[in-house]
């Protein structure tokens, strides 16, 4: 009986570990659907090329995606879209407009792509390094997440600062111009 009972036991791990072993991993736009969701005001979403430094600091995530840059940034931005409570400011490297194909072939092909992933959203052009440092500057308080890509492409980088979804620059201006107009006002009024 006991013997019966060991194999039995032996043909149910067996089993299970073969089940677990056919569980597809899950995908790169899983990940990062689950992770972007989770971002908000201040978080950053990087979509890197192959050649961005791996970050060991707390609160860097890192998701490696099987698509080029404009691939992923179409997909992350169609996420982005679905959501309310956040709205990307978009940020590309200012080489990257001058990078000429003759060094880096495909970038010209690479450009024209971004321009179509961009969804109309009028991207920022920083200096890569002024964007890096944007970035740490980030890291100290707020979460980042870095997608990383096959591309190998120079300054191919896109950097998206998640900002409030439903408030806007605009509003938050003419906000505190109404605090300020208050407070004038109460300092104004003579005492009782």
């Amino acid at each position: 009986m006991s013997a019966c009972l060991w194999l039995l036991t032996l043909v149910v791990a067996f089993a299970s570990w073969g089940c677990g072993a056919f569980q597809q991993a899950p995908t790169w736009q899983s990940a990062v659907t689950r992770q972007s969701t989770q971002l908000g005001y201040r978080n950053w979403i990087v979509i890197a090329e192959a050649s961005f430094p791996a970050h060991s600091r707390h609160g860097v995530r890192q998701v490696n995606a099987t698509e080029d840059v404009p691939e992923v940034l179409d997909y992350v931005l169609n996420t982005l879209e679905q959501t309310q409570h956040v709205r990307p400011q978009i940020y590309l490297t200012r080489e990257l407009r001058s990078v000429e194909n003759d060094f880096a072939p495909g970038i010209e092909d690479l450009r024209k792509k971004l321009k179509i992933s961009l969804h109309g959203h009028e991207p920022t052009e920083l200096d890569q390094q002024s964007l890096l440092t944007l970035l740490e500057d980030a890291n100290r308080n707020f979460e980042v997440l870095v997608i990383r890509t096959p591309t190998a492409l120079p300054y191919s980088s896109v950097f998206l600062e998640l900002q409030p979804g439903y408030w806007d620059a605009e509003s938050e201006t003419r906000l505190r111009e109404r605090i300020e107009r208050e407070r004038l006002d109460r300092l104004r009024r003579p005492y009782p």
